[in-house]
């Protein structure tokens, strides 16, 4: 009898294990489709407004030259003092990339991963 109860007592053991195995693969699955949903979506909302963003500031730029080489007479002007402005734009930012790209994208990526 001792022997029949340890028995049953191993075979619950095992149902309950392979049950909580189960459960916890599940749950693991269901955790990272939310990350990579989450991170996706975060992403393709940065592509979205990044490429208005373009546009706008392409737009901006052609008005900008037109207004500037109108003032000066000359359209190869203005366009040579927005590409200027753009260059000193540009060195600016990739002398301070690392603070402006690192530090806000580990801080959302490390919301999704470890505050959920």
């Amino acid at each position: 009898m001792a022997f029949e109860e340890i028995k049953e007592n191993a075979d619950d053991l095992q149902e309950q294990a392979k049950a909580f195995l189960e459960t916890n693969v599940s749950y693991y699955k269901l955790w990272l489709f939310k990350v990579a949903m989450k991170s996706t979506t975060m992403l393709l909302k940065i592509f979205l407004l990044s490429m208005v963003f373009v546009f706008v500031m392409l737009f901006f730029s052609i008005a900008g030259a037109l207004a500037i080489g109108y003032a000066l007479d000359n359209f190869a002007y203005g366009f040579l003092i927005i590409g200027g402005f753009y260059m000193i734009i540009g060195f600016f930012v990739y002398r301070i990339k690392d603070k402006i790209v690192e530090g806000p994208i580990l801080e959302k990526f490390s919301e999704f991963f470890f505050n959920d």
